[in-house]
């Protein structure tokens, strides 16, 4: 019985912290982003404009800033590319990360 009392007092002090923690994060909600899905005119000009000015640019900063969706982000990055606007320092299959091209501003 002493096992059964020895591995029970862990689990109940180990309850009492997550219970804590929950009640903590209970708090915290966040808003479903708005983001637009379809490619209009004023996004394609906005992101043609704004986006090759950025010193930094990945999807999740296309998103963020031009409040985009993550397909239409990733789309404008492959054709800022294939313009030359912008250049590529990182290919990875979990984060595309370039900056703007400072061979078209010489």
């Amino acid at each position: 019985m002493d096992a059964k009392a020895k591995a029970a007092a862990p689990t109940s002090s180990g309850g009492g912290k997550a219970a804590k923690k929950k009640k903590w994060s209970k708090g915290k909600v966040k808003d479903k982003a708005q983001h637009a899905v379809t490619l209009d005119k004023t996004t394609y000009d906005r992101i043609l404009k704004e986006a090759p000015t950025f010193r930094f640019i990945s999807q999740s900063i296309l998103i963020e800033r031009l409040k985009i969706n993550g397909s239409l982000a990733r789309t404008a990055i492959r054709h800022l590319e294939k313009e030359g606007a912008i250049k590529r320092i990182v290919h990875h299959h979990g984060q595309l990360v370039y900056t703007r091209s400072t061979t078209s501003s010489d």
